[in-house]
């Protein structure tokens, strides 16, 4: 029986977890690197019982596959708006290899049973889906779940995403049971006490607009509650993750933490570094977002807590929904939006293009860190041994996004005819290939050095 392996050849080899800044070619096999070598040097990518898949990467850029810790895929029960098969074909798109799901699915993801289901093979997924199981019982903030449990089944972290955790003694049960079994806590920081009945932030535009505003204390307040819970709670060693920060007293006081020694880390996402509340417009819904989009100064912290490292993450928030919902009035349109697609390019071309951070440190934001938070081990770098996950751009090619013609059942972005930089070509699974350009062809060889050209798009 003939074992496919995938070559890539001529490529710039971009590993930060590993170091590694250079010209070389990669071998995948069975799920795993299995050899790096200089261009032309590899050792065992030929043999009697082998087939050769070569991709020619000269002039593009191999990294460790992409890596988003904060997605909804809507299933079970959204299908309308999202499945796990057409959320991760948008993610492979995007060059990401591996997702983290939330558990806000109808029923919520608060039992071994659902969160094994989300992984079975029927579910159709085009990468790897990493569950993160709901920390309360319905994810009411009233009763800590079974996290051994969880965890046994998959779960790789747990949260109440959508709804914070607003007690203080089941926030401090959540952190010293998940710190117990092994997991991390990510908390939805939003007081909703202060934003009941608020679609936007606080400020200008929703006084000129009539929208009851969320105060940006609704989110600070909640994350020095918690980084205080954390501090209490030293000796049991809690892991807190603030999901989706947008505010710069937050970013502020998860800086206050990291040098108090604690263990806080956080992401942002794209619209949240790019984007303000003057993007709402003439009531937009698809720039309705929880947490919403900010002051431009509260943007501003969040460019300059990635330039110097505070924050650890960038993740999308993917949120699908069905065009129906967002064409309703801006307080009734659900919030979120799509995001799968467009992070990478947008990351490459504002972060790298326009701030100058170097190639190497963007991509770690979105690979070797991810997997470093949740302890994806074996994934965000691509040192022999690990998985077979690869995302391979070209860093130079500029394009336009048009939802229209994303791989998302969903459409509800406001990025639809921003440029992007950085165009993927291939993105490989654990070996397997997840998405390819239609603009590129793949060269299989075999043992006896026969070659094709065949294309995956």
């Amino acid at each position: 029986m003939k074992v496919t392996a995938i070559a890539i050849r001529g490529g710039h080899l971009i590993d930060p977890a590993a170091g590694v800044d250079a010209l070389k070619d990669i071998l995948l096999k069975d799920g795993r690197v299995a050899e790096i070598a200089g261009p032309g040097k590899l050792k065992h990518a030929e043999g009697p019982h082998t087939e050769i898949e070569s991709l020619d990467a000269t002039g593009l850029v191999i990294a460790p596959g992409l890596i988003d810790i904060h997605v909804h895929l809507r299933e079970p029960g959204q299908g309308y708006k999202e499945t796990i098969a057409t959320g991760t074909a948008a993610a492979a798109a995007g060059g990401f290899t591996a997702v983290a799901a939330m558990p806000n699915t109808i029923p919520v993801n608060d039992s071994p049973e659902i969160t094994r289901w989300m992984q079975e093979a029927e579910r159709g997924a085009a990468i790897r889906v990493f569950p993160i199981a709901a920390a309360t019982r319905g994810s009411k903030g009233e009763a800590i779940n079974d996290y051994s449990a969880l965890k046994a089944a998959g779960a790789i972290a747990v949260t109440d995403d959508g709804h914070p955790i607003l007690k203080d003694n089941i926030m401090r049960e959540t952190l010293t049971g998940a710190a117990r079994a092994g997991l991390s806590v990510i908390q939805h920081a939003e007081d909703t006490r202060l934003t009941q009945g608020a679609s936007m932030n606080l400020g200008r535009v929703s006084f000129r607009l009539g929208l009851r505003g969320m105060p940006p204390e609704a989110e600070s307040s909640l994350v020095e509650r918690d980084i205080g819970l954390v501090a209490e709670l030293r000796e049991a060693h809690p892991h807190l993750h603030v999901a989706h920060t947008s505010t710069a007293a937050a970013v502020a006081a998860v800086r206050q933490a990291r040098r108090n020694g604690l263990r806080v880390t956080c992401e942002v996402a794209p619209h949240h570094f790019l984007l303000t509340e003057e993007h709402v417009g003439l009531y937009n819904t698809h720039a309705k977002m929880n947490p919403p989009l900010r002051s431009a100064a509260d943007r501003d912290a969040m460019i300059e807590a990635i330039l110097d490292g505070v924050i650890d993450a960038i993740a999308t928030d993917h949120a699908p929904h069905a065009q129906h919902e967002k064409e309703v009035e801006f307080e009734h349109a659900p919030n979120g939006i799509t995001g799968l697609e467009t992070a990478l390019g947008l990351a490459l071309k504002w972060l790298h293009g326009e701030w100058k951070m170097p190639l190497g440190r963007v991509l770690s934001l979105m690979s070797a860190q991810p997997a470093a938070l949740l302890g994806l081990k074996g994934r965000g770098t691509l040192t022999v041994g690990s998985y077979a996950d690869v995302v391979v751009f070209d860093p130079k090619a500029e394009w336009t996004y048009r939802a229209t013609e994303s791989k998302s059942k969903a459409k509800n972005t406001p990025f639809d005819g921003w440029t992007m930089q950085g165009r993927v070509q291939w993105t490989i699974s654990e070996g397997h290939i997840a998405y390819a350009n239609s603009e590129k062809g793949i060269a299989v060889a075999g043992s006896e050095g026969r070659a094709e050209q065949a294309n995956h798009a």
